[in-house]
């Protein structure tokens, strides 16, 4: 009877005090950042035990759902503007944003094309090189690649042909899957997306001069969790800038460890 009674009590204790869940940090992230980061992320979660749950969009995008309630731990921008508006409303974590890391702009055609080195200067004409095709862009409006693509079409005096060519799309990883699919003859992008799809070649690289920096700032959401802190250390270290730099970033964060 006792031998029963202890079995009953030990199912009864088991019921009572669920294993401890693991703990989660939630990353909101531009849609470029996903391979490195991805990688980056599976490296902290090795580290750490902690598991990071990563969602790739427009940085337009998903600064407006962080300002919408959704429960991000952190957001990470590919451009300044968007993380400036997030923290004009309040919703960054003070003292956890830093610019982390830096792309190019390139120009970018599908890997038969016979479009070859494009030399990008004043007065370049991207609507000749499309022809009678689209120019593929990320929307010019709100998503950074656009933004940064209109920036450099304009100061380059490309941008009154190139406006009525332009195939827009919801981000960059849209816009480098119209020119890989044929739907656009030529695209702009940043380099690291062209160089993980094999379907597309580097035709030309914007000047720097061009557009604006390309920074990606990465913060801590005002509602974070404690964990939160622990990985930005770890996007700022060594074994992060290796993975970043893998797939060219550059990392403008002086390395912590």
């Amino acid at each position: 009877m006792l031998a029963g009674l202890s079995a009953i009590l030990g199912l009864l204790l088991a019921f009572a005090v669920p294993a401890a869940a693991q703990e989660t940090l939630t990353v909101f992230a531009a849609a470029s950042l996903k391979n490195a980061l991805d990688d980056a992320n599976a490296a902290f979660t090795k580290a750490s035990g902690i598991k990071v749950t990563a969602s790739y969009a427009a940085s337009s995008a998903l600064a407006k759902q962080i300002e919408q309630g959704a429960p991000a731990d952190v957001f990470i921008s590919a451009d300044l503007q968007w993380m400036d508006y997030v923290a004009g409303k309040n919703l960054l974590k003070t003292g956890t944003r830093i610019n982390l890391l830096g792309n190019k702009l390139v120009l970018i055609a599908a890997t038969d094309a016979k479009l070859g080195n494009v030399q990008i200067v004043d007065g370049f004409d991207i609507a000749a090189l499309a022809g009678s095709g689209r120019v593929a862009v990320a929307n010019v409006r709100a998503v950074p690649a656009g933004i940064y693509a209109k920036a450099a079409l304009e100061k380059l005096g490309a941008w009154k042909s190139a406006e009525p060519k332009l195939a827009q799309a919801e981000n960059v990883r849209a816009t480098l899957a119209f020119v890989a699919r044929g739907e656009a003859q030529v695209g702009i992008v940043y380099e690291t997306d062209a160089r993980i799809e094999p379907q597309v070649k580097i035709v030309g690289v914007f000047p720097e001069g061009a557009h604006p920096p390309v920074v990606y700032p990465v913060a801590a959401t005002a509602a974070a969790k404690a964990a939160a802190s622990r990985y930005l250390d770890f996007l700022r270290g060594a074994a992060a800038k290796a993975i970043f730099e893998k797939y060219g970033f550059s990392f403008l964060s002086k390395p912590v460890s």
